[in-house]
């Protein structure tokens, strides 16, 4: 049983880098108003009698109206992009619940393959209402450098676009900032997505004295590859790259590095699904006893959840007392029929039903074992110093069960952003896809809601706010730098205190 990971991690934006620069595919297969009612309907049937939250932020009224205003946006013929983007996206957005997302079909992601497409030519970090460019597709241009403020595009202005694009986006509860991260992760094709493709962009910007001026970009097209890899044939060298990139993959899920001052500890965390976690957390947290190492910064920014189970492991290395995961865990039905054929693994969701959901008086089947059960803090390598936990917007799912568990407790400081996954609570355990019969979209299902441990205190529709708030730095943008790990290390060396 997991929380299953959504952004540049998350189910969105797998999305996106799925099918960046993907104007034009499949432009030229439309699907009649049959078969995109069909499938609406399907999908209408399945959220209205499986999604255990559909009115947690949206009363029944106003979604029986999303759903019929929606469904008169269904055209005669429309390509799967159009489907998605104009009726499937925005409706998913009305619900609030960030595990719910929509994704591709696996027959256009195939066709996409290593093509490349036309797209809008900047790549923009947005936060807020600002817009600030951070890559440029025409490596030849000498106006828009990293840093560049943007004020409008084609008339439209920064705080506009990306209220628009926040339209599109699912989240949980209203918690912007995970989106803001996804729309930063690939701008182009979300420009692309919701205002169209334009030969010229009309872009108006901030030059350096704060002069707003305004310039005409062409779309950008790209060329072909014409270098290719050279392939190598060195038996001994191959062998040392495969190595290479084992403890590449093995580092991108977790990391432990001790600072050369022998302060401070980094670790960071990017899944609680992957990276054999537990031998890794049993080592790293034995390395940091035996190195006397007091101060530890915690980098979940980019962790967007995992196993339940992981999480709470995790946990018990840094709490002081007893906890649960949650005070409440339950299902609206017991099965996924009659519309098990729609679901990936089909009679699977039901066997998995059947072992762990028992109905409880209010009607709803629970998993009592999450809601009962009190854990136990490690006793054998707890950390007892002090943990600087980094959180963001990407910080969802059981991430915030850890950060939720831990936050308050006197040798914790959650440093910041406001975290992307819900803090009262939000919705998953068990998410299978759903693959619409005619266009084979597929749409992540969550089928339990999960209220978080001692949620009285928490804000509803918010994420996960930190102790010490860090926002976005532009100087810090414009240079490169992490500037939350800059002030943390900085709030470490500087203290003369420790445990």
């Amino acid at each position: 049983m997991r929380f299953l990971y959504l952004s540049f991690l998350f189910c969105v934006a797998l999305f996106f880098l799925s099918c960046k620069h993907s104007s034009v595919i499949s432009v030229n297969h439309k699907f009649d108003s049959k078969q995109l009612d069909s499938d609406y309907f399907v999908l209408k049937s399945i959220l209205e009698s499986k999604h255990p939250s559909l009115y947690w932020y949206t009363s029944k009224d106003s979604m029986d109206y999303y759903f019929e205003y929606y469904k008169n946006k269904i055209q005669d013929s429309m390509t799967e992009q159009e489907f998605t983007w104009k009726v499937i996206a925005p409706l998913l957005n009305k619900i609030h619940c960030g595990h719910t997302s929509v994704m591709r079909s696996k027959e256009n992601i195939k066709k996409s393959k290593n093509k490349k497409y036309p797209s809008f030519p900047l790549e923009l970090k947005v936060w807020n209402d600002t817009m600030a460019v951070i890559g440029n597709l025409n490596p030849k241009d000498s106006i828009f450098k990293r840093g560049t403020i943007i004020k409008s595009i084609n008339g439209v202005s920064s705080s506009e676009i990306i209220s628009k694009m926040l339209e599109y986006l699912s989240e949980d509860g209203y918690a912007h900032n995970v989106n803001y991260i996804r729309i930063s992760s690939n701008f182009p094709a979300m420009h692309n997505y919701v205002f169209g493709l334009s030969e010229k962009y009309n872009i108006s910007y901030s030059d350096t004295f704060g002069n707003i001026l305004s310039t005409i970009l062409p779309i950008f097209v790209r060329g072909k590859d014409t270098i290719k890899d050279s392939i190598k044939t060195d038996s001994v060298l191959n062998t040392k790259k495969i190595e290479i990139a084992k403890i590449k993959k093995i580092t991108k899920y977790r990391s432990l590095q001790i600072d050369s001052s022998g302060q401070f500890a980094i670790m960071r965390l990017n899944t609680f699904s992957n990276g054999k976690l537990r031998n890794f957390f049993r080592r790293s947290f034995k390395t940091l006893r035996k190195n006397h190492i007091f101060n530890l910064i915690v980098d979940i920014r980019t962790n967007g959840g995992g196993n339940v189970s992981t999480s709470t492991l995790f946990t018990k290395y840094f709490s002081d007392k007893k906890f649960k995961v949650a005070d409440s865990v339950f299902s609206k039905s017991k099965t996924v029929k009659p519309y098990s054929n729609y679901f990936n693994g089909k009679w699977l969701n039901n066997l998995g039903f059947a072992f762990v959901a028992k109905r409880k008086s209010d009607g709803q089947y629970h998993l009592s074992r999450y809601e009962r059960k009190y854990f136990k803090p490690k006793v054998k390598n707890h950390f007892n110093g002090h943990a600087f936990v980094l959180i963001n917007g990407p910080t969802f799912s059981a991430s915030c069960l850890f950060v939720n568990a831990i936050k308050g407790q006197h040798n914790i400081s959650i440093v910041g952003e406001e975290s992307g996954g819900g803090w009262y609570g939000n919705n998953g355990i068990f998410i299978p896809e759903v693959k619409l019969p005619n266009t084979h979209i597929r749409v992540n299902m969550p089928l339990f809601r999960v209220v978080q441990y001692q949620h009285e205190n928490q804000n509803k529709g918010k994420g996960i706010w930190p102790d010490i708030y860090i926002p976005t730095s532009y100087d810090a943008l414009k240079k490169g730098y992490d500037m939350k790990m800059k002030v943390v290390k900085e709030m470490i060396l500087n203290s003369n205190k420790q445990p």
